[in-house]
């Protein structure tokens, strides 16, 4: 299970180059487990440090104006590249809720929804409105008054907060009827 997505309110963070791809949200140097704990200090680790683990007092997550930022403004095809889930954990991880952009990476985009974080897009010029401090309503389908467009069975996952797991388990009792019939039908296969 996700957190279920109903509101949230945060700083947002300005990302607005295009293209930012899934090693550069989480080098692959810096994944050095298979679980989706410990990513959260390589994210953005080309950008973020220096030499070293010398913050870079340039990226914008280093800024204290934005050193709590739970959403972030990125360009367009955010998350393009790879289809590595890491991208996703490690700004899940270090507490990012939600991605405004123009367009995403497609499999970077369902990986955002399973995980449960929001992927919202909207035209360059409606972010370039958005303030310092962003209210987004999932339910209303708004970002501080202005409206998004999002998938219904999308909506629902993160509204719920169902990861691929707990969506399967919703067909339980269908599930447990098709093995009672199948260990009738076909017992030497038990």
């Amino acid at each position: 299970m996700n957190t279920p997505f109903i509101t949230h309110d945060g700083i947002a963070a300005p990302l607005r180059r295009d293209n930012i791809d899934t090693d550069q949200i989480i080098p692959s140097r810096e994944m050095k487990s298979v679980s989706k704990t410990g990513l959260a200090k390589g994210l953005f680790a080309g950008q973020r440090y220096l030499d070293g683990r010398t913050p870079n007092p340039d990226f914008v997550l280093n800024q204290p104006d934005f050193a709590e930022a739970t959403i972030l403004l990125g360009g367009s095809n955010f998350g393009c590249g790879s289809s590595r889930e890491h991208a996703v954990w490690a700004l899940k991880e270090y507490g990012i809720r939600a991605v405004i952009a123009p367009s995403f990476g497609e499999i970077f985009w369902g990986n955002m929804i399973g995980n449960g974080l929001l992927p919202i897009m909207l035209e360059e010029p409606v972010i370039d409105q958005l303030p310092h401090r962003i209210h987004i309503d999932l339910p209303a389908q708004t970002v501080s008054g202005h409206p998004f467009a999002i998938d219904a069975a999308a909506k629902r996952r993160l509204v719920e907060g169902l990861d691929a797991i707990a969506q399967t388990l919703q067909h339980q009792p269908a599930i447990e009827a098709f093995l009672t019939r199948d260990r009738k039908d076909r017992p030497w296969v038990y």
